[in-house]
């Protein structure tokens, strides 16, 4: 739960010099907390491999906050901005990674001149669209089914691009031109409930094909997901507080709390790991608990604010031999309180949820006998990024914490 890129963004509001952006230990004992109490959630077959490794586990839970400046695909898996696409119970947008795409992209048609036609649908009800200016109906599955067998595959490349007589039987229609062509309007708000089935089945495969680095691997990273995916802040446009004049508001609920008042009062034992049966739906309503929480989140915060005394909101700490400014810990107490447990709550969910997603793709794999995967924990050099994610991508990234 804990980002360096918000201490960051502290040092810079504050204007004061801070080791925080040289030792990023600091700000990540969350996610590793997490990842490691995630282990006694396992099963004891289980065991043989993810105990031996804790220590890998808790140092590699933060590898996806390192990645968000290596890569444009990174930033996005961490939120989504709920009240982009309207409010609870978000009906209007899709569950499936596809159809989300397919119906936020904008879709264009590049004419033999060059120029670009850009298309819209009309719903004329049903599943049945009309294509704007083609004078073309499509049903809403046909136009997924295209999306999904020849746009999707590009989502890593630069442009979507789909020659003309590729497209144009499958729409039933003799259009002269160059291509079709796809922009992403959707990344951008954010694709952490869309990312975690696909980061479940890459441990699935990890497990089928009895590799201990990547299963490693990808057991930690799916952990700092699931993690973020319990953060209200998260779910939000408003993931700093920016909006509602609370700038800091995300390190103060996700790092600030936790580090003052985890260790000694938190109960990590979060029961034993369950499987998932159908991880989609799953993975939403974590996300949506996570949102229904976040006017208790910012409204508590804005309150206590205006009724505690303002010189004792922020004080200035040492931290690495250098002066910071932080909240209080009588502030922060008042802020935790108030709350009522839901930090602590989020957390313990978290390590459920970590446990069982583990779980769930062990199972899946059809629970292969671990005991054989006793070998040293490879070192970090030997896991090496998909080199996929290095390709430049535009507009598909933002650092959803500043």
């Amino acid at each position: 739960m804990l980002h360096l890129t918000l201490a960051v963004w502290l040092v810079f509001q504050t204007g004061l010099k801070s080791d925080i952006c040289t030792h990023p230990d600091w700000g990540f004992w969350g996610h590793r907390k997490l990842n490691k109490m995630a282990i006694f959630t396992l099963p004891r077959e289980m065991l043989p491999l993810y105990k031996p490794s804790i220590d890998y586990l808790e140092e590699h839970a933060v590898d996806p906050d390192k990645r968000r400046y290596a890569t444009p695909y990174e930033a996005i898996r961490h939120y989504i901005d709920l009240d982009q696409w309207g409010s609870p119970p978000f009906d209007t947008l899709p569950r499936e990674w596809n159809n989300a795409l397919a119906q936020y992209s904008r879709w264009g048609h590049v004419a033999l001149t060059g120029d670009t036609t850009w298309l819209d649908f009309t719903k004329i009800g049903g599943d049945t669209l009309l294509i704007v200016p083609l004078k073309k109906h499509i049903s809403l599955k046909q136009y997924q089914h295209i999306f999904s067998r020849f746009v999707l595959p590009q989502y890593y490349n630069e442009e979507w691009i789909c020659p003309v007589d590729t497209i144009n039987p499958l729409l039933g229609i003799e259009l002269d031109g160059k291509n079709y062509i796809w922009k992403d309007h959707f990344s951008e708000h954010g694709i952490l409930p869309y990312y975690l089935p696909i980061a479940l089945d890459k441990l699935t495969r990890a497990f089928v094909e009895g590799n201990k680095d990547k299963i490693l691997r990808y057991s930690a990273e799916i952990g700092h997901y699931i993690g973020d995916a319990h953060v209200p802040l998260h779910t939000t446009k408003n993931y700093n507080g920016q909006l509602t004049d609370q700038h800091g508001i995300h390190a103060f609920w996700e790092s600030r709390l936790p580090e003052l008042f985890a260790d000694a009062e938190y109960d990590f034992f979060a029961g034993k790991a369950e499987y998932i049966k159908d991880p989609i739906p799953y993975f939403w309503a974590i996300i949506f608990e996570s949102h229904r929480l976040l006017p208790e989140v910012l409204i508590g915060e804005k309150t206590l604010s205006q009724t505690f005394p303002k010189d004792n909101q922020f004080c200035y700490d040492e931290r690495l031999g250098q002066t910071v400014r932080i909240q209080c810990r009588e502030y922060a107490r008042a802020y935790h309180d108030s709350m009522k447990g839901m930090v602590e709550q989020r957390m313990r969910d978290a390590i459920k949820s970590i446990g069982s997603v583990w779980y769930t793709a062990w199972v899946n794999a059809g629970q292969p006998d671990l005991n054989r995967l006793n070998e040293p924990t490879p070192a970090a050099a030997t896991i090496v990024e998909d080199p996929t994610q290095a390709k430049p991508l535009k507009n598909k990234i933002r650092d959803h914490e500043n």
